[in-house]
């Protein structure tokens, strides 16, 4: 693909995407450097390909030269063209691409531009239409053109916004959208509640700018969970297929609370929704693929700030999960830990109790976390590929 690119045949977001880039203000200290690494993250967000800073800096000087051929057919006299080629000769390939400081002046006023919005479809794109034929002038006097600049276009959007920002961002479907979940020991000490996070989702507020989820097909990880009625599988084949997830967490069981004391177990979860429904929260724990135990919990949508949200507030976790982390606890190795772990899943179906439509449904697995900032995740969309 990228042979393809130094012939000079580049598609219009990516030309679009380096002039916008290169109206980036950067410090005198390694420009080009930082700015070439600019436009390959850019690329990177846009296609997921990775463009080294040599390949970018091939592409502005392949740009560069398509450049000052167009800028030297556009000029008729030989003095002035002389004079320009003197001054682009002191260039670097990209102040000629970002056009900055090439204004050329013409004989008639260029062509009215027009820059749509965002084709359907292709976010980013835009494209120059001339609804009308331009007439030459022949007994007028030619007007001073203006001089020709190019202003940074916004960040790509989708088409017509018609997904909200957190989709294919976050656990979210259509209808539903997970903002906090975490499983914890509060204990007290000195009059004291002392909290310790064992695995926790945190708020947060993406971008449109933030990359799109990983994905990973579902059928990878049928194994782990039961296949009894209501499993992983016959709930994916129902759908929603945006409603799948799957979250790794790296739990953190440092804590040095024995077993016997006063300590309690919970777990908390936050979900905001589309509509006035009452959820049921299914939470399945399995061991080498086969159910051991289920939770379901029901619960009642509040009106706040204009939308739907679901509580399930420090609810008690069941005494096999407190058995199986005080048990994984005494094993003397981590790598032990992860051994244990790698044969125990979590599956999680939030839906709609009246109907029983899937709204969310979300697989954990799990390791023993060896980071000294505790417990850590990462969010994976599940395909069907």
């Amino acid at each position: 693909m990228f042979a393809s690119f130094t012939q000079g045949h580049f598609p219009e977001w990516m030309k679009m995407s380096f002039k916008n880039t290169l109206l980036i203000k950067l410090e005198e200290e390694n420009r080009i450097s930082c700015r070439n690494e600019l436009i390959a993250r850019y690329i990177k967000l846009r296609t997921g390909k990775t463009r080294t800073r040599k390949q970018v800096s091939s592409h502005i000087q392949v740009l560069a030269r398509k450049r000052v051929r167009e800028y030297q057919a556009s000029i008729k006299d030989q003095v002035s063209k002389d004079k320009a080629l003197q001054t682009v000769a002191n260039l670097s390939s990209a102040q000629i691409v970002s056009a900055s400081v090439m204004k050329p002046q013409t004989s008639f006023p260029p062509p009215v531009r027009y820059w749509p919005g965002p084709v359907p479809g292709q976010p980013g794109h835009s494209q120059d239409i001339k609804p009308f034929a331009q007439p030459p002038y022949t007994t007028l006097p030619a007007p001073v053109p203006p001089p020709i600049s190019y202003e940074a276009l916004p960040p790509p959007r989708p088409a017509a916004i018609a997904a909200p920002v957190w989709q294919d961002r976050t656990i979210s479907s259509a209808k539903l959208r997970l903002l906090e979940f975490s499983a914890f020991m509060e204990t007290q000490r000195d009059r004291e509640m002392h909290k310790h996070l064992f695995v926790h989702i945190g708020p947060s507020n993406p971008v449109y700018s933030d990359p799109v989820l990983e994905s990973i097909d579902v059928r990878q990880i049928y194994d782990k969970f039961s296949e009894k009625k209501g499993g992983l599988k016959e709930l994916y084949e129902k759908g929603p297929h945006n409603a799948f997830f799957l979250v790794k967490f790296w739990a953190d069981l440092s804590s040095e609370v024995e077993e016997g004391s006063d300590a309690f177990y919970l777990v908390s979860s936050q979900y905001s929704g589309t509509e006035n429904i009452t959820i049921s929260v299914s939470t399945k724990v399995c061991s080498f693929g086969k159910q051991v135990v289920e939770k379901v919990e029901t619960e009642y949508a509040h009106l706040e700030g204009g939308k739907y949200v679901f509580r399930i507030h420090r609810s008690p976790m069941c005494e096999y999960m407190i058995n199986f982390i005080h048990k994984l606890k005494h094993l003397p190795e981590k790598y032990m830990m992860n051994s244990v772990l790698e044969n125990f899943t979590i599956l999680q179906v939030v839906s709609n109790r009246e109907t029983q439509e899937t709204l969310l449904c979300i697989a954990f697995v799990f390791e023993v976390s060896t980071s000294e900032h505790g417990a850590q995740y990462h969010v994976y969309r599940l395909v069907n590929d």
